[in-house]
């Protein structure tokens, strides 16, 4: 395995006179970036408590797929982020996945709720009205579409 090393040996340092403007511009963003980092990095050691899964036995804990699942975040996206496949980790957390998400679909059910009752917001009590008492604006007729019986020719005779 050979690498190529240029010689910048005989190079002139770099001045204002003979600096590209694109490398000013990226001297520039290293300065930016460098207000940015942190200063003092600490390093620690934590444990974890969780469910062990995978070959690697990663431990991946309950509350944050808990809090990932009520933040509707996909299932791909969690098991990317934990560095794990997807179909390992929807065999071990299928159950706190769907029932954290159930819990966020019922707390949207109940602001919406709150926020049509309390008359802050007529459209969404229109809305709820449609959606959850099957309300419609325009009424529909149930009966058919033929002349009332007594207002038939026959009923004169």
């Amino acid at each position: 395995m050979s690498t190529e090393h240029e010689d910048f040996s005989d190079s002139k340092p770099l001045t204002p006179e003979n600096q590209s403007e694109g490398s000013k511009a990226h001297e520039q963003a290293t300065q930016q970036d460098n207000h940015y980092r942190v200063k003092n990095v600490k390093y620690g050691e934590k444990t974890v408590v969780g469910r062990v899964i995978g070959r690697d036995k990663i431990v991946i804990p309950e509350e944050e797929v808990a809090q990932l699942s009520q933040y509707h975040c996909t299932n791909k996206e969690m098991a990317d982020f934990y560095g794990v496949k997807l179909q390992t980790f929807m065999d071990n957390f299928r159950d706190i996945i769907d029932k954290n998400r159930i819990i966020t679909k019922q707390r949207l059910r109940k602001a919406q709720l709150d926020l049509a009752l309390n008359g802050k917001d007529r459209v969404m009590l229109i809305w709820l009205g449609k959606n959850i008492l099957g309300q419609t604006d325009q009424p529909v007729n149930t009966d058919s579409s033929q002349v009332l019986p007594w207002l038939d020719d026959d009923a004169d005779k």
